[in-house]
Parts: C-alpha cells; sequence; structure tokens
C-alpha cells in the first residue's frame, strides 16, 4: 500500500472534460511532468516517515515547483493558488 495520495492523470469529471483535455499537448506542464517521471526521485520516497495523512508524491510537488520557475512565478503561495 503507497503512502502517498494517487496521481491518475488520466481521471474524468463529471462537469471538466478530462484533465488530458485542458492542455495542449506541446504544453510545457506536459513536458515538465515527462521530464519529473524520468528523474529518480527514490531518495525522497524513502526519507517520508508516513505519519499522519497520505501526503502528495513528490514527483507532483516537483513538477509544481519547477513549472511555476519555469513561467516565473517563485512564490510558494502563488503556485499553490494557480492549482485551483
Amino acid at each position: 500500500m503507497s503512502r502517498f495520495i494517487p496521481v491518475d492523470r488520466q481521471t474524468d469529471y463529471l462537469l471538466p472534460p478530462s484533465v488530458d483535455e485542458w492542455l495542449p499537448d506541446d504544453h510545457l506542464a506536459r513536458f515538465v511532468v515527462e521530464v519529473v517521471e524520468q528523474l529518480d526521485l527514490s531518495a525522497l520516497t524513502r526519507r517520508y516517515a508516513g505519519r499522519g495523512h497520505k501526503a502528495h508524491h513528490p514527483g507532483v510537488l516537483l513538477s509544481l515547483l519547477v513549472y511555476g520557475y519555469a513561467t516565473g512565478v517563485y512564490s510558494s503561495r502563488k503556485i499553490e493558488r494557480a492549482t485551483y
């Protein structure tokens, strides 16, 4: 059993269409996700103690951070607001 919140970018929603349909195929966010998925994040996942609520996978958080920096958003609060 995973200690992280599952990530499923293929999930269909009732009102908005699939997350896959929100972005064009050549969007920077897709590129960032592809690159981060190829990284070895095992050192980060091993360090997670697993206490409390399930956490977001380090790959998701790293993707948000890299995308924010690539688009000129350096504030963690602004990056968080952009996820809604």
